[in-house]
């Protein structure tokens, strides 16, 4: 492996949604984007909070992370874009993030017994821990609903 697909492999995006700091692998993210006019339109899809129209296309904003107390999509700064997978399928999707996202390298260690299954590892970055997210196994989770919720998976 070169350097520049170590450096790939081993790069991450960090992002912050209400009180909550979380990476995802930077090879899944494709931009961060400003604010956008979030469509919404009636409909049964959960954590489906409305679509966007970004370059182009519609692209499907996910409330996968929950707003602050208090706190709605609208008032969200920016929509991280990122690839998701659903198995054998991948789709564009955004999900509402707060402030600018950070570039950080570092290796991912495997997550600590008890975590969430879309958390694939954690960082250690500034003394922090911070939990890397497989973002199409965290809609697909909550999209499940609660009965297979573990008690930290519901309170997210």
């Amino acid at each position: 492996m070169s350097a520049a697909e170590t450096s790939r492999a081993n790069s991450f995006v960090l992002l912050r949604a209400g009180d909550r700091r979380f990476a995802l692998p930077a090879s899944v993210v494709a931009e961060l984007a400003p604010p956008l006019q979030l469509h919404t339109f009636p409909h049964t899809s959960p954590l489906v909070a409305g679509v966007i129209v970004r370059r182009r296309r519609i692209l499907p904003v996910y409330d996968a992370v929950p707003a602050p107390a208090g706190g709605n999509i609208s008032a969200q700064r920016f929509f991280l874009i990122a690839r998701c997978e659903f198995g054998a399928a991948s789709e564009l999707s955004a999900i509402p993030v707060d402030g600018e996202g950070e570039l950080a390298t570092g290796e991912i260690e495997p997550p600590p017994a008890g975590l969430p299954k879309y958390v694939v590892g954690t960082l250690a970055i500034g003394g922090e821990s911070i939990e890397v997210l497989d973002l199409g196994a965290l809609i697909a989770l909550q999209s499940a609903g609660p009965q297979e919720h573990g008690p930290r998976e519901a309170q997210r």
